[in-house]
């Protein structure tokens, strides 16, 4: 394991799970959120990757005491974040591949619901392991092969460290978009998981995966080292 590992991990989770949501549900109380569908019409992929990170990192610095004594209160965030933005779905599909060709949606969902679940137990807090003092910058906006959506890339800048390029993907779901893969250092989670779990795949069906993935006796590795 590289000294660049733990670090890359944090962020990759961090970004996967909370740094797309289009609604600030749970930031200070005295805040007032913004719908939802408003601010995803409203902006460009790339606008919203900026505004979001931006907001979602300095929610965490500002309650990192909040989080840090209530991880419950934490894991509630990170789940709402991921859950507002985060096509679950599509990515899960991506994911299994050629394993969920003719799979039913209820397979599908069973197993991206686990995916993501087991995800967010794992790492979440992760997110108070590194500093949240960061800026990010977009590079650029750029559509994907065959009209599949967009890609954003960007870079998060650290003090007395070399930028973190992040990519996201993003589709059109109804009016607004929504991220389905994301790139760290141009490593694809669903390529990741994709690796991950094709050999249990091509043994076990989706249904008897997702179930293990919930109850723990298998998880999702988001570390590329």
């Amino acid at each position: 394991m590289t000294p660049r590992t733990p670090l890359r991990k944090a962020l990759a989770l961090a970004l996967a799970a909370t740094l797309l949501a289009a609604a600030p549900a749970l930031s200070f109380a005295q805040a007032q959120p913004a719908p939802a569908a408003a601010v995803m019409q409203g902006d460009s992929p790339s606008q919203l990757v900026l505004d979001n990170t931006k907001r979602v990192l300095e929610t965490l610095e500002s309650r990192r005491a909040e989080f840090t004594s209530d991880r419950a209160a934490l894991q509630r965030f990170v789940t709402s974040e991921f859950n507002t933005m985060f096509d679950r779905d599509y990515a899960a599909r991506q994911v299994l591949g050629r394993h969920g060709r003719g799979a039913s949606d209820a397979d599908v969902k069973a197993f991206g619901d686990a995916l993501a679940d087991g995800l967010m137990r794992r790492y979440g807090t992760s997110l108070l392991d590194f500093n949240t003092q960061l800026r990010v910058r977009i590079k650029s906006e750029s559509p994907l092969p065959r009209g599949l959506g967009v890609k954003v890339s960007s870079e998060l800048l650290r003090s007395g460290g070399e930028p973190i390029p992040v990519d996201y993907l993003m589709r059109r779901a109804g009016s607004g978009w929504r991220v389905f893969d994301v790139m760290v250092e141009g490593v694809s989670f669903v390529q990741t998981f994709r690796q991950q779990f094709d050999a249990e795949l091509q043994r076990k069906s989706i249904a008897q995966v997702a179930q293990e993935l919930r109850s723990g006796q298998i998880a999702a590795d988001a570390s590329t080292d």
